[in-house]
């Protein structure tokens, strides 16, 4: 192999990679509040717990997920199943109720956003939770390094 081609990828990333590298995302470019980016022109801006798993699943800004021509197939599933991983870890841990204006008991079940948005929220305790389900998603997972 010549020093400038690019080495074959050597294994699957699984969404506990990904939930990895959303988290060193974070700690490398800032944590951001009430959209995914911070700033839409900079080439790595700082995110969101979504907008994190987002850029390390396809290395640029995504602005939704669920819009398939946004992400070719690979990384739309991809970014789906860590987001998913995401989700199930705080739903277990962390799970977000909110009480509406007439009183009704709202559950924000199924998204982060709401999580990430919380103004009590710090960026250390979302870099911890993507560590955390990582490391949850692992243990579900995975058998001596190995994928179940």
């Amino acid at each position: 192999m010549k020093a400038t081609q690019i080495p074959p990828h050597a294994g699957t990333v699984t969404p506990a990679d990904l939930l990895r590298m959303a988290a060193l995302y974070l700690r490398r470019h800032g944590w951001h509040q009430g959209a995914y980016y911070a700033d839409p022109d900079h080439l790595t801006p700082p995110a969101c717990a979504a907008g994190a798993i987002g850029m390390a699943s396809t290395g640029h800004q995504v602005e939704n997920f669920l819009q398939l021509d946004q992400l070719d197939d690979d990384h739309h599933a991809d970014t789906l199943a860590a987001l998913a991983a995401f989700v199930d870890y705080l739903d277990t841990h962390e799970p977000v109720f909110y009480v509406d204006e007439d009183g009704f008991l709202v559950d924000e079940h199924g998204w982060p956003f709401s999580w990430n948005d919380d103004p009590a929220r710090t960026a250390e305790q979302v870099v911890t939770a993507l560590e955390a389900a990582a490391d949850e998603w692992d243990s579900l997972h995975t058998t001596g390094g190995e994928n179940r």
